[in-house]
């Protein structure tokens, strides 16, 4: 029996139901303000808490080599069951502003043994075709994080208090079905003992490095994008009162659209290879950070929404590629260690791209903005682009 025909779907649906804690949970900030009466810059506080959470948690696995010395699935179901708990632990009627910042704090540790362990889980199962089943994981990723721009859209939302009772649900299933149907992959090698260099050593590696930086130039702009999306759609509407764009819709349909491109990089990889396809989507997506004031100058809506839907599938495409290069090329009982130092300083980078957009927003016109996220894919071409690098070299077989 090929395992592999029903391992990946389990490991997706069991990853989207966990990380509903991370894109749902954001969907209800705002209830949450209003809810325990908090100043409106808490709402950004609650939504950093999370980011910072994350980060913190992976660092922390990295250090500690988790994912590699202990059962993926394991630490999977038991960061899973982490993350519900603290996930509820909101919904308490006492909670105060420091309280709630605790929660989501420990919600975003608790999804550090989620996402980046859930793609180590892949790469123990898929040694041939990582890239494309790793488009499938990110995919469904994709179109959670877009989930909240379609919450907003309905007039009528659940209790926000049901919202998150749901999600912690929804997590501990996943990591039930994780931890009962999932057992340790073919390609798994556990790690032996502690060792905190290989934090440091994985960089060694050429072409790691190449893959690792890559992705951080890749992350400069992705969660800029996104998170002021919306934002660049009001300001076009501003200016061109003849528009009107129905805003939480339009950033669903631009944000869960690139979901479709990480599955169809997955498959193009297959033949153009997984360095080559990320490369091309990274230089496509610099492109349109260059690009985008003229586009806003156009004066078309239409052509506008065309740019941003394609610019939404670009920018995301090459996600599961540098996953799937920076899996390749770490040795077996690294893998996962690997993975999640590089999701550690890839989401660091994003609140510092993050910030500086929001600094120059009062500076420079709104239209130029998106310009300055092109520093990131041009840093992550020139780390891609290897000279050395046999131009047969397509990684096929991954």
């Amino acid at each position: 029996m090929d395992h592999r025909k029903w391992v990946l779907p389990i490991i997706v649906l069991s990853q989207f139901f966990c990380t509903s804690l991370w894109f749902a949970g954001n969907g209800v900030m705002s209830d949450l303000v209003r809810e325990f009466d908090l100043k409106n810059s808490a709402l950004g506080h609650l939504t950093s808490a999370v980011q910072l959470g994350f980060i913190t948690g992976t660092l922390i696995f990295a250090l500690l080599t988790i994912a590699d010395r202990f059962s993926p699935s394991k630490v999977f179901f038991f960061s899973a069951l982490a993350g519900a708990l603290f996930n509820l632990g909101t919904i308490n009627d006492q909670n105060s502003l420091a309280s709630l910042l605790i929660f989501r704090f420990l919600t975003g540790c608790s999804l550090a043994g989620i996402y980046p362990v859930g793609m180590k889980i892949a790469a123990d199962y898929y040694q041939k075709g990582l890239g494309k089943s790793l488009g499938y994981l990110v995919g469904a990723l994709v179109v959670g994080t877009a989930f909240p721009h379609l919450l907003k859209d309905f007039s009528g939302q659940l209790p926000w208090r049901i919202v998150l009772m749901v999600t912690s649900a929804l997590a501990i299933s996943g990591g039930l079905l994780m931890l009962t149907l999932i057992p340790d992959g073919p390609f798994r090698k556990p790690g032996q003992q502690l060792d905190p260099r290989v934090l440091f050593n994985v960089f060694r590696n050429r072409k790691f490095r190449s893959a690792a930086f890559g992705y951080f130039g890749h992350m400069w702009e992705l969660y800029a994008f996104w998170a002021f999306l919306p934002v660049m759609l009001t300001y076009y509407s501003e200016i061109n009162p003849s528009v009107e764009f129905n805003i939480p819709f339009l950033s669903f349909l631009i944000i869960g659209l690139g979901g479709l491109a990480c599955v169809a990089g997955g498959y193009i990889s297959r033949n153009l290879g997984a360095r080559r396809t990320a490369f091309t989507a990274l230089f496509l997506s610099c492109a349109c950070c260059i690009l985008s004031p003229l586009v806003f100058h156009a004066g078309s809506g239409i052509l506008l929404t065309v740019f941003f839907i394609f610019w939404g599938q670009v920018v995301i495409a090459d996600s599961p590629l540098f996953s799937t290069l920076v899996a390749y090329h770490s040795s077996p009982e690294t893998k996962g260690t690997a993975l999640t130092i590089v999701n550690s300083i890839g989401f660091s980078i994003t609140i510092v791209s993050i910030q500086v957009i929001n600094s120059i927003r009062g500076i420079i016109d709104p239209e130029f903005i998106y310009m300055i996220l092109a520093i990131g894919p041009v840093f992550g071409l020139f780390a891609l682009f290897d000279r050395k690098q046999r131009p047969e070299y397509t990684l096929r077989n991954e």
